[in-house]
């Protein structure tokens, strides 16, 4: 078993072994000089955080369902209504009031929503909350039906709202702090990772593009590994071969093992890699190789023993066509109406500053490769498409099907100043009145770019363009090709209506804040 003794940590501590007994010694990892190596203190951030939401959640439905009660019924006292065939005792508005509050907390509790899987990243958090609570006062009207008791409807139509806003928000802002604290490398699961070298190289640079998701690789196994190795592209130690993950966890103090792919071990290797954690403070977590699809689409069903993983083929419904259509056509009109000021004045400035027309259209490819005409405010001088090539091939740009100049100096001043705040991208609302765009989706491209499409880039025109999208709110000007093909790829095969909802969000603060990535 090749020595990970000497791998550096500075939380990792050592003492003689002679002060313990042979038994501890035998069990436990010791260096070439015989001193025992402990692992670094066990930090039980998942308890500490979920009982700070415990926390806030109380002090949440106390101030909605105390200060409902009070703005319904007053500050006197009042009672539950109970009909005079069910045998019960009146029960006063506050009482009751406290017996929801921790019913709530109940139903908050049994959803699992402060559980550490579903905290920090994506909506899952939000989606409990929701039920929990809903469940909670569709079990309450049951109740009150069969048992005979009238409770107020106004007091529980505004309760039920106001908690459930209140609650998603607190979470929210909970997140906001989490997410900052992840980005210094607290509050994350420590993770060992185990598999290939190609596998555990993927996955330890998947994992540091996203420290939102509470994951912070501090070391690796694979096969035929040396101490003295790093993961390829990383500052990550190779921690030794699979045969010594135990003395890698005592070693880092990791309290998660990530196996990246399994080809590699030895027969039974993962279940005796569980079978060596520690029930309740170590995890162990399986990576497929299967990357780019959403959770509603995988499915695992044992069968004879084996943990199946079922994909679902991507497919959109005649609901989900018409549901998308008329969330573009509401969201477009109103746009258009509330943001009318702003068009005037952008196309105002426009045709004062620059000689030329105040709308630009420009050809592009929409929908299953048909072409369209967008719409945008101009922001360049008059022949500035003729200037292209020969920007792009001094740039050494010209083949690759992300067209984009830096410093592009066929850009007017005004049109520097509408392109940083996306204002001569408003015009397109209109495209999506028309149909030939989405508020949301991959952004359209023109033909010659469409034309150095890969196979799979192709399937971007399998939905209809957006005005803004999954790449643009993930790095705008600053992200690669390959990297805006494999955002806009997972928009297209995991489509849901929340989750354009969280990039039309992500859309505005970006438009607000653009920052440096933003031309």
């Amino acid at each position: 078993m090749p020595d990970v003794s000497d791998a550096t940590n500075d939380d990792a501590m050592s003492v003689d072994a002679g002060t313990r007994p042979a038994q501890a010694r035998h069990e436990t990892p010791t260096t070439a000089s015989g001193r025992i190596i402990l692992p670094p203190a066990h930090d039980n951030w998942r308890a500490r955080y979920a009982r700070i939401l415990r926390i806030s959640d109380l002090l949440v439905l106390i101030w909605v369902v105390y200060g409902t009660q009070i703005i319904w019924f007053g500050l006197g006292q009042v009672d539950v209504s109970v009909r005079e065939d069910a045998r019960l005792s009146d029960v006063s508005y506050w009482a009751f009031s406290g017996v929801l509050v921790v019913a709530w907390m109940l139903a908050l509790a049994l959803a699992d929503s402060r559980n550490d899987r579903v905290i920090g990243t994506g909506t899952e958090e939000y989606v409990r909350v929701t039920r929990a609570s809903f469940s909670l006062f569709g079990a309450i009207a049951i109740i009150a039906f069969l048992v005979r008791i009238d409770v107020a409807r106004g007091y529980l139509l505004m309760s039920l709202p106001a908690g459930i806003i209140l609650l998603v928000f607190t979470r929210w802002l909970w997140r906001q702090w989490l997410v900052a604290q992840r980005s210094m490398g607290r509050y994350s699961a420590k993770v060992l990772l185990v598999g290939s070298r190609q596998s555990v190289t993927q996955i330890a640079r998947d994992l540091q593009r996203t420290p939102d998701a509470g994951y912070k690789v501090v070391g690796a196994c694979v096969p035929n590994g040396a101490v003295a190795d790093m993961i390829e592209g990383t500052n990550l130690p190779i921690m030794g071969s699979v045969d010594a993950i135990d003395r890698a966890l005592a070693v880092t103090g990791a309290d998660t093992v990530v196996v990246t792919s399994t080809d590699d071990l030895p027969p039974n290797k993962v279940k005796e890699i569980s079978w060596g954690l520690e029930a309740g403070r170590q995890h162990l977590v399986l990576a497929p190789s299967i990357t780019d699809i959403a959770g509603p689409r995988v499915h695992s069903r044992p069968v004879s023993g084996l943990p199946l993983i079922h994909v679902e083929t991507p497919r959109f419904s005649s609901g989900q066509r018409f549901l998308k259509r008329s969330v573009d056509l509401l969201g477009a009109a109103v746009l258009v109406v509330v943001l009318s000021p702003v068009l005037i004045a952008v196309a105002l400035t426009v045709k004062f500053t620059s000689p030329g027309p105040i709308l630009y259209r420009q050809e592009r490819i929409g929908l299953h490769g048909s072409p369209f005409g967008m719409l945008k405010f101009r922001s360049m001088r008059i022949g500035a498409d003729a200037e292209l090539k020969a920007l792009l091939e001094a740039q050494g740009t010209d083949t690759q099907p992300l067209f984009k100049i830096k410093d592009d100096p066929r850009i007017t001043p005004i049109g520097r100043f509408i392109r940083k705040y996306s204002l001569d991208e408003l015009p397109q609302f209109f495209n999506v009145l028309g149909g030939s765009m989405s508020l949301v989706g991959p952004r359209p491209q023109i033909a010659d770019e469409v034309a150095l499409y890969t196979n799979a880039a192709r399937r971007r025109l399998l939905a209809r363009p957006g005005i803004t999208g999954l790449w643009q709110v993930s790095g705008r000007s600053e992200t690669g090709w390959e990297e805006a093909v494999k955002l806009d790829l997972y928009y297209v095969e995991n489509w849901s209506l929340v989750g354009d909802l969280a990039i039309l969000a992500k859309t505005g603060k970006a438009v607000l804040a653009p920052g440096k990535s933003a031309h």
